[in-house]
Formats: C-alpha cells, sequence, structure tokens
C-alpha cells in the first residue's frame, strides 16, 4: 500500500510540474483575454442587431406612409371609374364606331333526334 501511496505522489508531482510547464504563469490572463474578447464580440453583435431592427422600424414606418398614400390614389381612381362608367351609353357606343350586331347562337339536335347504330355504345 505504502508503495501505491509513493507512486501517486510521484505522478502528482509529474502532473503538477507539467502543469506548471504548460502554465508558465499565465493561463489565467489568457481566459481572462478570452472572456473578455468574447464579450466585446457579443457586445458588437447585439448592437449589430439593435441596429438593424431600428432601421427596420424605420423602414416599416415608411413604407406603411407610402401604403397610405397608394391606398388614397385607388381610392381616388375607383371613384373616377365609377363617374366614367355612369356615362356610357349606346349614344356614346355608336359615337365611337361600335356598331349592334344580330347575335346568332348555335343550337343542336335534341337526343331523341339522333339515330345511332345498334351496335354503338
Amino acid at each position: 500500500m505504502k508503495q501505491a501511496s509513493l507512486k501517486l505522489k510521484k505522478y502528482a508531482n509529474n502532473v503538477n510540474a507539467n502543469v506548471k510547464i504548460i502554465d508558465n504563469g499565465n493561463l489565467q490572463k489568457r481566459i481572462l483575454n478570452i472572456m473578455l474578447y468574447t464579450l466585446g464580440a457579443l457586445a458588437l453583435f447585439y448592437v449589430l442587431i439593435l441596429g438593424n431592427m431600428v432601421f427596420n422600424i424605420i423602414g416599416r414606418k415608411a413604407l406603411e406612409g407610402r401604403a397610405l398614400t397608394l391606398s388614397n390614389e385607388v381610392g381616388n381612381l375607383e371613384l373616377q371609374y365609377l363617374s366614367v362608367s355612369q356615362k356610357v351609353d349606346l349614344n356614346l357606343a355608336y359615337s365611337l364606331g361600335f356598331k349592334e350586331t344580330k347575335a346568332t347562337f348555335a343550337t343542336r339536335k335534341s337526343l331523341g333526334s339522333i339515330s345511332m347504330a345498334k351496335n354503338e355504345i
């Protein structure tokens, strides 16, 4: 048991020595720098997203105003259409060169008058 305990102590000392070789006294500084850089990157990302949202809100407001203007224009055009459509009659059509035609319709024979072959389906 004593021999295992000595091996474990020796192994622990080797691990500590290896950590000191890797660490060189600046591992904490590296971790702090990584954390600060990450915080800075996240802050920059937040500012970019926030700015994008503000620009989208401004753009939406401008588009809403444009939609309102277009809606008013459509209403005015509908009013003009209704006022012009009330003026359309046969006299206006004749003055524009239209003429009335006699309608002819296609007719078909009734089903009883058609003779079919006996074996036809």
